[in-house]
């Protein structure tokens, strides 16, 4: 029976006068300009420095970072003076590239100079009192922490004590007390508008790293290598691609091809990225590169990582690039494995998610480093707000948990919400870390669930789909990937472009790749003879899809024996809203663009034909089965009340309206199903109740008579 991702989709208003202008003024297809109206690009100046962001005249980071002469002047003493200086990182991949790139400046300047990084799973996040005392234990006087320390208080004040220099590099959200650093250098205490406000840490390392070359002359042969460590570690931190990350970025890109660092040689190597591009693309770093890397920090032993990025011995990078390779096939391995326990819970325990609003799973023997990746994998799965927990001590007292976020969904206020019931708890909008006390854990996913009430709608409770545009299948080709292609990078903030088409017939559609995850199809527009390929990620699942759809998808260029071919990637389906009248057993069911109700509702409504009329009509007994062989219809007395049903077979869906017009619809297998009058404003309900169960009993009954 076709199944198909449970989605909402959000398409940007269409503006074809300011397309229109922007088009004229760049040259660009109305298509294109439309996706830059929808990144904030609404004049033809924005939309020329974003295609070159090199004509924006940028304020020196001097001017606008005002502890940044004071780090430039400390660390010209330390360095004169041959005092020992000290980075501490962090162990993802913005911290890690952060250690490296200062690392490589601090010793090209002649710097005596070393690094600690804390442990993911004895120390937790940032620098700690340990780590200050075992610095000035070894004669370290100047510490330096790289994206990490605006939030250690305790550990600052510490080394203060012990009579450090401290500067603080960090890009993370501000705590109400600062703590009392020499200096301090992060985006947070800039105006909004300053272009340097959305830096990763590695963004302010490089800052400082460049500032400090400058002002001692030596800043040759310095600058290429550190924008590439720039470069990598901006992405795999999912940093804004906007202000100068976009413009730095285009730089580095262009360049990793042909990096000078054997370290990035050694591992584009092992994750088959081709030396042969004219530039990278972020997927290449988001997708093979970065998770390489980030996979050290969850499961790993960071040193590796600060060896690969800093050796200049191409034996010793290949060796650490294979451990890296290694290291992720576990780490993937751990997902995988993580992943499906965890929706087995959901879907077999029952986990009450839509009722709750909020998805908490919680099971012993997961590992602590890989729980956040599942988080989100289990968000794009569900489209729900996901705590994920593992206990993490032998006696299961203490549970350590990741979060993951929606749009409409505050994780750290989340977390703040229930502080009470937490011990450890930090994040940001989008993310965060918590751990708390076992005997919680009800009373935590009460509580979740209050805060979730207060900002999450029944209809939030799906994946969002953000679509760009409406395009036809004829308007997709060369020249439009090469127009998107040429506006790269594109990434976190500055999203790659999303379109949709309506009446889209499969041709073709088939399981490939490990475990037959993944959808293989050929597609055609209705009125057309010219089919496309496209791929699907993860959707093996769903397969068949129904016969016609509407599809959002991405353009992606295939290469194969010296051809290139535009192909699409599906992010999203559904139903086609004249797909019910073809007879060929697909579903009407999905609303227009904009029109909360389905078809079958307003049909069911109007009572527009025969088979309704007669539906509607109180104590009369006689069914009448669907015209259509794939939907049955009946209608049935229950407990004194007429009620109409019907079963369409192509969802496997069940569908009963009572006297009242609401519709209950309830896919086989499932415990929950929607009760409404439209698919908007429907609430979820247990059909295992009582009363449900036996409404649905007696519906199968009278459909299995006709």
């Amino acid at each position: 029976m076709a199944k198909i991702p449970d989605q909402r989709w959000r398409i940007a208003p269409a503006q074809p006068a300011k397309a229109q202008q922007i088009s004229i003024s760049t040259g660009l297809l109305p298509l294109v300009s439309q996706v830059m109206i929808n990144r904030g690009l609404e004049t033809p100046e924005l939309a020329d420095i974003h295609i070159d962001p090199e004509i924006q005249d940028l304020p020196s980071p001097l001017e606008e970072f005002p502890d940044l002469a004071v780090s430039v002047e400390l660390l010209q003493d330390a360095i004169a003076s041959g005092e020992k200086i000290a980075i501490c990182g962090d162990y993802d991949a913005d911290g890690m590239t952060s250690t490296a790139l200062l690392l490589r400046a601090l010793r090209h300047l002649g710097a005596d100079v070393d690094y600690a990084i804390p442990s993911r799973m004895k120390d937790g996040y940032g620098i700690n009192q340990r780590i200050v005392e075992e610095f000035a234990a070894t004669g370290v006087g100047v510490i330096l922490t790289v994206d990490n320390g605006i939030a250690a208080y305790d550990p600052i004040v510490r080394a203060v004590e012990l009579g450090l220099t401290v500067i603080i590099t960090d890009h993370h959200d501000l705590p109400e007390k600062l703590p009392p650093a020499d200096a301090i250098l992060n985006p947070k205490l800039l105006a909004e508008t300053s272009p340097y406000r959305g830096l990763a840490g590695v963004g302010v390392a490089y800052i400082l790293a460049i500032a400090l070359a400058q002002s001692l002359d030596k800043i040759a042969g310095l600058t290429s290598q550190i924008l590439e460590l720039f470069t990598l570690g901006t992405i795999a931190d999912l940093a804004p691609l906007v202000g100068v990350n976009r413009r730095w970025l285009k730089r580095g890109l262009r360049q990793l091809p042909h990096s000078q660092l054997v370290g990035i040689q050694a591992l584009m190597q092992v994750a088959g990225v081709k030396e042969e591009q004219k530039q990278l693309q972020p997927d290449d770093i988001g997708f093979k590169l970065g998770p390489r890397i980030n996979a050290i920090g969850r499961i790993g032993d960071p040193q590796l990582v600060i060896e690969l990025l800093t050796t200049d011995d191409p034996g010793i990078a290949l060796e650490r690039a294979m451990q890296c390779e290694q290291i992720n096939s576990k780490r993937q391995q751990l997902c995988e494995q993580i992943q499906e326990e965890a929706i087995a819970l959901v879907e077999t325990k029952p986990i009450l998610w839509q009722k709750l609003r909020v998805l908490l799973v919680i099971s012993e023997g997961w590992h602590h480093g890989v729980i956040g990746i599942v988080a989100s994998r289990l968000v794009e799965r569900y489209g729900v707000p996901v705590f994920i927990g593992t206990y993490e001590d032998e006696d299961n007292s203490i549970i350590r948990g990741s979060a993951r976020g929606i749009e409409e969904f505050n994780i750290f206020e989340a977390l703040d919400y229930c502080r009470d019931l937490l011990g450890k708890f930090g994040g940001h909008k989008a993310a965060g870390g918590f751990s708390f006390a076992a005997s919680n854990l009800p009373a935590l996913e009460q509580k979740l669930s209050e805060f979730a009430y207060q900002y999450l709608k029944q209809e939030h409770l799906k994946p969002l789909v953000k679509i760009d545009a409406q395009a036809s299948l004829q308007q997709v080709g060369q020249q439009l990937y090469q127009e998107i292609d040429s506006l790269q990078p594109w990434g976190i903030g500055n999203a790659f472009p999303v379109f949709w088409t309506p009446n889209v017939i499969v041709k073709e559609q088939r399981k490939i790749g490990k475990n037959q995850a993944h959808l293989k199809l050929v597609l055609q527009e209705e009125n057309s003879d010219t089919p496309i390929k496209a791929i699907a990620w993860r959707w093996g699942e769903y397969c068949p899809l129904p016969r016609k759809l509407d599809i959002a998808y991405k353009l992606q260029e295939n290469h194969w024996q010296g051809t290139s071919n535009i192909e699409l990637e599906l992010i999203g389906v559904r139903l086609n809203r004249e797909t019910g009248r073809q007879g060929d057993g697909e579903t009407r069911g999905q609303r227009r663009q904009g029109d909360g109700e389905t078809r079958e509702t307003r049909e069911m409504g109007r009572r527009g034909d025969k088979g309704d009329r007669e539906t509607g009509r109180r104590g009369d007994q006689e069914t009448r089965q669907s015209i259509s062989d794939n939907v049955k219809k009946a209608r049935f007395n229950y407990k004194g009340k007429v009620y109409a049903c019907s079963l369409w077979q192509s969802l496997n869906e069940l569908r009963i309206k009572n006297p009242q017009g609401k519709v209950l619809a309830v896919t086989k297998g499932d415990r929950i199903g929607l009760l409404g009058t439209s698919r908007d404003n429907a609430q979820s309900v247990d059909v295992t109740q009582p009363h449900y169960y036996q409404l649905i009993k007696t519906a199968l009954a009278e459909l299995e008579r006709q």
